[in-house]
């Protein structure tokens, strides 16, 4: 009796996995065939962007802050995280990706509802997608928080963060990469140049000017407190970076193979460029400025690196290295301007110069791809004017309005006395290290 039952059970088992295997073949047959391998380098690419903000980009800056501050910047990174993937999952990605729209996406995807195979290099599942993008809209915000810390309100940073994302950076990426009205007119961002680099660089220049400097700055320039930090987190940006930009090719092909060939070519000549600058300013190549030098590499190559050949590659990173040290000091020293981390003149300056320069070495005669139908390196050249201003425009003018609005709301800083005594205790209750 009882062998009977299971193997009555057995058969009934073997019918209801026949039934269920039939279905998913059939399903599977109707949708396009997935090219598994892209897919599974666009997987892998997203959760190396993820590991640029964390703990690649919070390590990054957290070496270059005072001790008393590293957790603050830590918690700043995976409070950005969280709330930018929320948001991402609510109705972000509907309003950049969604199609229809020349200045924002529709609704129809809210919930991350309805997601097809979208006709992508490769079939790409709509799923992957737009996973891949939200690692791109958790980075963006993070990187402006370079321009303020040490001083800033925690609430500051989550309402900022969340409200930005919505209005600066959803629309942004709609204009650029969601069929909206840059793209129409061939506006050519690889990888987050314009949508990524120019946002947040614009933003945070005008962020700290309005939140002010550091009670320290000038007099008193705070040497960062662990260069090892520091130098670990950018290798974890370089590494990551290839996911960044290598990814964005949709697929894994020639065309992912030489964005990365370019975005590795380039960050190693910024970051050459920066210390042989620093060298014979001041007798000596830095750990902190060579690093910085490989990041400014990395984001004025962002938006050519699957564009442009490994010699325009190799160009556009001495560039960046060259332009970037001297915005530094500009900034800093000439405008008084406390960008605490330097992210308008390494990600702004970078960002930008790197949009502009792929309308020159995107020309096939200098190893490129070439242009659009229609397009030539001066109209090209346009074109990227017209994209790079529009979104500096629009980044600056909303920052304004939102930290003139969360000053009424939430407050902007802390108290003197806190800020002395570091954001680590006063907004977390806690410690990096015993005695800070």
């Amino acid at each position: 009796m009882t062998s009977a039952i299971h193997r009555l059970a057995a058969t009934a088992g073997l019918a209801v996995l026949s039934v269920v295997t039939t279905s998913a073949v059939a399903h599977a047959a109707d949708g396009p065939a997935v090219d598994t391998g892209g897919a599974a380098w666009v997987l892998v690419a997203s959760a190396l962007v993820l590991f640029m903000t964390l703990p690649g980009l919070a390590l990054f800056y957290g070496g270059l802050v005072r001790a008393r501050n590293l957790l603050s910047v830590i918690m700043h990174c995976f409070a950005i995280c969280c709330v930018v993937s929320v948001i991402w999952a609510l109705f972000g990605y509907s309003l950049a990706f969604g199609q229809g729209g020349d200045w924002i996406g529709p609704l129809d995807k809210m919930f991350l509802a309805n997601l097809g195979d979208k006709a992508l290099p490769g079939n790409l599942p709509e799923n992957i997608f737009a996973l891949f993008q939200m690692t791109f809209a958790i980075i963006t915000p993070a990187l402006i928080i370079g321009a303020f810390v040490e001083r800033v309100k925690f609430s500051f940073v989550v309402l900022f963060s969340a409200l930005w994302l919505v209005i600066v950076y959803l629309p942004v990426a709609h204009w650029v990469w969601g069929g909206g009205w840059l793209a129409a007119r061939g506006a050519m961002d690889f990888a987050g140049g314009i949508v990524v680099h120019t946002t947040a660089g614009i933003s945070a220049l005008v962020a700290a000017v309005l939140i002010g400097p550091r009670r320290s700055f000038p007099k008193t320039m705070v040497p960062p407190h662990s260069p090892g930090l520091t130098m670990a987190g950018a290798g974890m940006l370089w590494v990551g970076w290839f996911g960044f930009n290598g990814g964005s090719a949709l697929t894994a092909d020639a065309a992912a193979g030489s964005a990365i060939l370019a975005t590795h070519f380039a960050a190693s000549a910024a970051a050459l460029i920066w210390i042989a600058i620093e060298w014979l300013r001041t007798g000596k190549p830095t750990s902190v400025g060579m690093v910085t030098g490989c990041v400014a590499g990395l984001a004025t190559i962002t938006p050519a690196s699957g564009y442009v050949g490994p010699m325009g590659a190799l160009v556009i990173g001495m560039a960046g290295g060259l332009v970037c040290i001297y915005a530094v000091n500009w900034v800093k020293l000439h405008l008084k301007i406390d960008d605490s981390l330097d992210v308008f003149a390494v990600h702004g300056v970078g960002g930008m110069l790197g949009s502009l320069l792929v309308a020159v070495f995107a020309a096939k005669e200098l190893g490129g791809v070439g242009y659009g139908p229609d397009m030539n390196t001066t109209r090209q050249l346009a074109v990227q004017l017209t994209a790079v201003g529009v979104t500096a425009l629009w980044s600056a003018v909303v920052t304004v309005v939102l930290v003139k609005t969360l000053a009424l709301v939430t407050g902007l800083r802390v108290n003197a006395e806190e800020e002395n005594e570091g954001l680590d205790f006063v907004s977390h209750g806690e410690s990096a290290y015993e005695n800070t």
